[in-house]
């Protein structure tokens, strides 16, 4: 069963290291860590190359979480696992794809920021949550024009709907979970906070509904 569970997440691990930015540069000859902010996710990628290479990136992500929760938490060499185990192997599996797009193994384990690859996930396991998260985001973004900021405020929304609204709230294997990516997430953009700390960060002011 342990033997199970292990290769699960390596998989996971493993799709989630296919980094969407660097597959589709690979193809236009370019390579995205080396442009803007360095970052591979799709924020960068909008800002360098443009919204059809952004969406082309996102969509590969988003399918990373997919896959992983919906396909390969589903993989088993047993008859039957024990149902307590099973509840935490999808949880496990998305937790290892953002792993994987965090520090892909295929490209030096310098990757995105987990976001969109999170959402894939977040979008088998609790699907309801994903219309907060998205809203949270988008009034972050129009208000303040950082993307950063609205994808920390997102992760710790889903929280505060995991503890709400999913059965057993955060002591559930989601709610767990939602707590740790939460937490994940303001950490991968630590550099993010330096920068609007400072003063520096970039904004899509020609969203923002109040420009100075």
């Amino acid at each position: 069963m342990i033997i199970q569970i292990i290769i699960n997440i390596i998989l996971s691990y493993l799709i989630g290291s296919i980094s969407g930015s660097m597959v589709l540069g690979k193809i236009q000859g370019i390579d995205i860590r080396t442009m803007g902010s360095g970052n591979a996710g799709g924020t960068n990628a909008f800002r360098t190359v443009g919204p059809l290479f952004a969406l082309g990136v996102v969509i590969i992500d988003i399918l990373k979480g997919i896959i992983s929760v919906l396909i390969i938490s589903n993989l088993s060499f047993y008859i039957s696992l024990d149902a307590k185990v099973m509840q935490y192997i999808p949880v496990l599996c998305g937790f290892a794809a953002v792993m994987g797009h965090v520090y892909p193994l295929y490209y030096n384990f310098k990757g995105g920021k987990g976001a969109g690859t999170l959402i894939g996930v977040l979008g088998v396991l609790y699907p309801l949550s994903i219309p907060y998260a998205l809203s949270s985001w988008i009034i972050v973004l129009v208000l303040t024009g950082f993307v950063g900021l609205g994808t920390m405020i997102a992760g710790i929304v889903i929280v505060i709907i995991s503890y709400l609204y999913y059965p057993n709230g955060l002591s559930s294997p989601f709610g767990m979970f939602s707590v740790i990516m939460a937490i994940f997430v303001v950490f991968t953009h630590r550099s993010n906070i330096v920068r609007m700390w400072r003063g520096k960060e970039n904004q899509f002011k020609k969203i923002m509904l109040f420009k100075k």
